[in-house]
């Protein structure tokens, strides 16, 4: 999997990057609660600042240095958990 394969995702030098918009705040923390329980599953945690509705993402493997299959593996995993909640 790579950038190609995560269209609403955008890379920036060693990080991958999306906001999500979800439809009301409550939905936000719901979105992000579920990326909490997946991305501990993974023991890989993105950086994630809540404004309101809108979520901004940010992936990258610190300890290798830039991006590696689990950066790409979670940001799937997140398009579909935002989805699923309607953003």
């Amino acid at each position: 999997m790579d950038i190609n394969d995560l269209p609403l995702w955008r890379r920036e030098g060693d990080e991958l990057r999306r906001t999500v918009t979800a439809p009301d705040f409550p939905a936000a923390i719901r979105i992000v609660d579920e990326i909490a329980v997946r991305a501990e599953e993974l023991n890989h945690h993105p950086d994630i600042d809540i404004r309101w509705r809108k979520l901004h993402l940010a992936l990258t493997t610190h300890d290798k240095g830039g991006l590696t299959d689990l950066d790409f593996t979670l940001a799937a995993l997140i398009d579909d958990i935002a989805a699923k909640h309607g953003a």
